[in-house]
């Protein structure tokens, strides 16, 4: 009796195993994604100053006496006055990202799985830096990622209904920037911008409850380059030569972020239907 519940339990073993085997997860495949995207903060970020023209953002801005123009610092955020001890709004962190997706996965024979997918997603990540000088006035760069194009690759391994899988390649994010002052006494003209270019990597899972029908839960970390958008302190046509933007080139001071990485994970549950 007991040879003959062993030969049981391994012929029932051996015809899950061909039946998960059986699973195939070749094929087209539409869906989306909806779950949070979290924004990393940007530890001790400035606005750096370009004095003397020459494309370094890394001089001191000094008053006519010498001082310098912007001890009273900075703060992640944008101001609330146009003084430091005013304070800053921080920064909303996180948002709602929602996508749309299309791929295509081919199983072999051993049950590995590779494929490739191309996804657009929408969210609002703000990001803001501002800059007090002791005129006392505000300087503040503010960007909003407003969506992403990806294109990954995904490979991994099937294990009957389950489909365990890493992803990456490349992402590109339309960035809307914007720069505030409190300062009336120079004109602030702006330049660059655009779209902001990096990469994706991440991990996930999905089951087939139907043939056609799976759902997975995933991650993903975006690293977007973001550094086009400057800004220039110049003369407005009134300025006086004495101007801490103008002294050391009557052309002004180019303002500069000082990280240019947008970062962000997502955490996101997914939804296929598989052809």
């Amino acid at each position: 009796m007991r040879n003959l519940l062993l030969a049981t339990a391994t012929t029932t073993l051996l015809a899950a195993a061909g039946a998960a085997q059986a699973q195939d997860w070749t094929g087209f495949y539409v869906g989306g994604a909806l779950g949070l995207a979290d924004r990393s903060e940007s530890s001790g970020e400035t606005i750096g100053f370009d004095t003397n023209l020459d494309g370094r953002y890394t001089d001191t801005v000094n008053t006519a006496a010498g001082a310098n123009a912007f001890s009273p610092g900075f703060c992640g955020g944008s101001n609330i006055t146009n003084a430091a001890p005013g304070g800053c709004k921080k920064d909303d962190n996180s948002d709602v990202e929602m996508s749309i997706r299309a791929g295509y996965d081919y199983q072999f024979p051993s049950g590995w799985v590779v494929g490739g997918v191309i996804e657009y997603s929408q969210t609002q990540l703000s990001d803001a830096v501002t800059a007090f000088s002791t005129t006392p006035a505000a300087y503040t760069f503010t960007r909003k990622l407003k969506d992403t194009w990806a294109a990954r690759a995904r490979g991994g391994y099937a294990m009957g209904d389950n489909l365990f899988y890493l992803t990456g390649g490349y992402a590109e994010g339309s960035v809307r920037h914007s720069f505030n002052t409190t300062n009336t006494v120079n004109a602030f003209p702006r330049s660059g911008g655009g779209n902001a270019k990096g990469y994706q990597l991440g991990a996930g899972v999905e089951h087939k409850f139907t043939q056609n029908i799976a759902l997975g839960v995933e991650f993903l970390r975006t690293s977007l380059k973001d550094d086009d958008f400057g800004v220039r302190a110049t003369n407005n046509g009134a300025t006086a030569a004495t101007n801490p933007f103008l002294l050391a080139n009557t052309q002004g001071t180019g303002f500069l972020r000082t990280d240019d990485d947008i970062e962000y994970n997502s955490f996101r549950a997914t939804v296929s239907w598989r052809f």
